[in-house]
């Protein structure tokens, strides 16, 4: 009876163990790509003129906001006014929005519909490489990084089902995070 208890509480044991590091693995790679700490370079192709995009030299010592989006996206079309009037708004400070095409799966024209937004941005175009490495789960990715490429802001999920109410509440969480550095 001790014997099988003995085997029992080191099958717990090693089960505990396990599961205990699988949790810290998680948790170490989301950290990695979270606020406060220094974004993952990466390099692509602009959509817009073909040239070479490194990030984070493409920030040029000013801030940037980081948007990975779909063309399928109902979240990534509700926001994009908002982008535009950012982008408008912070232009004298530098700040660009780089955007990065995900999750496509070959529903839609990327490069169509970065020209109908009609706004200036960095685009590149198949980004699920650059997606993965920022941990990106669900479109829209949206961040805010300062001039070094850290991470000072990223979105959260939301039940907010998509359109104005959602588009304004980060519409305001992206202004704040980027009026925190121009002011800091």
């Amino acid at each position: 009876m001790l014997g099988r208890t003995l085997l029992l509480w080191s099958i717990f044991g090693t089960i505990a163990f396990t599961l205990i590091g699988t949790t810290s693995l998680v948790t170490t790679a989301n950290a990695e790509v979270n606020k406060g700490v220094q974004a993952p370079a990466w390099s692509g192709t602009d959509l817009v003129n073909g040239e070479r995009v490194d990030f984070p030299s493409v920030l040029n010592g000013k801030p940037a906001v980081v948007l990975f989006w779909a063309t399928w996206c109902s979240y990534c079309k509700a926001f994009m006014p908002s982008v535009k009037e950012i982008q408008a708004d912070y232009a004298d400070q530098g700040v660009q929005i780089i955007s990065l095409n995900a999750k496509e799966r070959g529903r839609g024209d990327p490069k169509a519909y970065v020209a109908s937004l009609k706004f200036p941005m960095v685009a590149v175009a198949d980004a699920d490489p650059i997606a993965e490495l920022y941990n990106v789960n669900f479109i829209p990715g949206l961040m805010v990084v300062d001039g070094s490429g850290q991470l000072t802001y990223r979105r959260r999920s939301t039940d907010l089902p998509a359109g104005k109410t959602v588009a304004e509440q980060w519409d305001g969480e992206v202004r704040a995070a980027l009026d925190a550095i121009i002011e800091g």
